[in-house]
């Protein structure tokens, strides 16, 4: 696996640590590699069904 540093607003590492507190998640790196992959899946469904539709926003 390939280490990435990225900056996240203080709210949502918030809200990642309250899923791991609450057992959703093990650790906070597990809960962001589940958040890319499901963005990634949706990627590609939306590529299948509608061409040029973006479910996420680009920043």
């Amino acid at each position: 696996m390939e280490r990435v540093t990225l900056r996240i607003p203080k709210q949502q590492i918030e809200e990642v640590e309250q899923l791991v507190e609450t057992g959703e998640f093990p650790n906070r790196s597990e809960a962001i590699r589940s958040a890319v992959r499901e963005m990634i899946n949706e990627q590609q469904d939306a590529r299948h069904e509608s061409p040029g539709k973006r479910g996420w926003a680009k920043v």
